[in-house]
């Protein structure tokens, strides 16, 4: 958690078939529970095959938003996204 807005869920599971979208509902309560509520929290789901990024504003009602899934193991370019889209959240979240 980097400033109660940025939360990293990484699944682990022995079973590659797994899919990290059965971390969404622990990973909207985690983010629920940010006490900095007024501001957006960002989070990024992985199971180390895929990630997908959460946003949750609490302050419209508690509406979520997912971004399209990243499939990190099949393309060095989804990686770069990744990292990108980790980059542009942490220079959002060091600002507030």
């Amino acid at each position: 958690m980097l400033k109660e807005q940025l939360w990293v869920i990484v699944l682990e599971s022995k079973k590659a078939a797994l899919s990290g979208w059965s971390a969404l509902p622990q990973t909207l309560v985690y983010m629920m529970g940010n006490p900095e509520a007024k501001q957006p929290s960002f989070g990024l789901i992985t199971n180390g095959d895929s990630s997908v990024f959460v946003k949750l504003a609490q302050s419209d009602g508690g509406k979520y938003d997912l971004s399209r899934v990243f499939a990190s193991l099949t393309s060095n370019q989804e990686l770069h996204h990744i990292f990108q889209i980790l980059k542009g959240l942490g220079q959002i979240v060091g600002k507030t």
